[in-house]
């Protein structure tokens, strides 16, 4: 079966739609269009990466027949007004961490996606990351025996600044959406089951949102995992796997290219390396093709599911909620 040629429109002009422009020129591809809510930002990002089509209106990508995916790098909470739109008129789409707020927003995007036959993905390194396909397939050969516990960092320090998207309730910020999904979805990749027993504490930043997190997880397999969060203060991205028989030690966890594993009983390790922490954006775009070209799927929307409604039992749990879900 030949590929179908995609076109993809980008919308928002930050960090990661710079990367993922890269990304895409990097494959030999063009990127279709690019749209900004300023538009003088889409003129100059569109200059910069060569593409031709540039919207006045956001609204009007939406229209464009000629656009099939749209890559939706905005704020979070921007996010769902984005994804209906697009969605509603036969756009496939994949979308940066955090997908959405809360589980009724991802379950009403998943139904619309459904009904129109379209697919929807959230950008999230871990599951498109060459070595977390590895790692899995490896662990599921049963070498390290059971699954026991997963401990995860995850620490930036962020000036006190209430008014950037970090710490701003307006934008949904807070260590949770921003870097939490991260380490939740690096947890739920690798347990058996979604967690069904969450426990959680919170340190709040000034402007309301979570500045600091520790959360607890545990599945009907007594799986566990621990994840310590903070915006506020540098810690490594350190991940470790646990198994009755070693386990999995990774740093630089959300685009990491290697991993060590150690076996307990003969007091040796090997160190795995595949992929390219550079091309991480590009392993994105390439799933996601191979998804809308019905090659094969490995979107992990039900991992994203999973996340999402663990992440919204805790905020219900913290009783934070953001301005747009008041």
């Amino acid at each position: 079966m030949e590929n179908k040629s995609i076109n993809w429109a980008i919308l928002g002009t930050g960090v990661v739609a710079n990367e993922m422009a890269k990304a895409i020129k990097n494959s030999g591809k063009e990127i279709y269009s690019v749209g900004n809510r300023t538009y003088s930002k889409a003129v100059d990002f569109a200059n910069k990466y060569g593409i031709k089509k540039i919207y006045q209106k956001i609204d009007d990508m939406f229209d464009d027949e000629n656009v099939d995916v749209i890559y939706i790098t905005t704020p979070h909470n921007t996010h769902i007004d984005f994804i209906r739109k697009a969605l509603a008129n036969g756009k496939h789409i994949l979308c940066e961490k955090s997908i959405v707020l809360n589980s009724n927003e991802l379950n009403e995007s998943i139904t619309l996606a459904e009904a129109n036959n379209l697919k929807l993905a959230e950008a999230m390194t871990i599951y498109h990351m060459p070595l977390y396909k590895k790692l899995k397939d490896f662990v599921l050969s049963g070498k390290l025996g059971p699954l026991q516990m997963i401990q995860i960092n995850f620490g930036s320090y962020k000036e006190y600044d209430m008014t950037n998207r970090f710490f701003n309730k307006e934008l949904a910020g807070g260590a949770l959406l921003d870097i939490g999904v991260y380490a939740i979805s690096l947890a739920r990749y690798f347990m058996s089951k979604k967690p069904n027993n969450i426990l959680s504490q919170v340190k709040y930043a000034p402007s309301g949102v979570d500045e600091q997190a520790g959360i607890l997880l545990m599945n009907e397999n007594s799986e566990m995992a621990t994840i310590s969060l903070t915006l506020h203060g540098k810690q490594p991205k350190r991940a470790n796997i646990i198994y009755e028989k070693g386990y999995i030690e990774i740093m630089e966890y959300p685009r990491a290219n290697k991993a060590k594993i150690y076996y307990t009983e003969e007091n040796k390790f090997e160190e795995i390396n595949t992929g390219n922490t550079s091309d991480a954006l590009y392993y994105e775009m390439e799933d996601m093709e191979k998804a809308i070209n019905n090659i094969e799927d490995v979107m992990n929307l039900q991992y994203t599911k999973d996340v999402i409604d663990i992440m919204t039992e805790i905020r219900k749990n913290w009783n934070m909620y953001y301005n747009s879900e008041l």
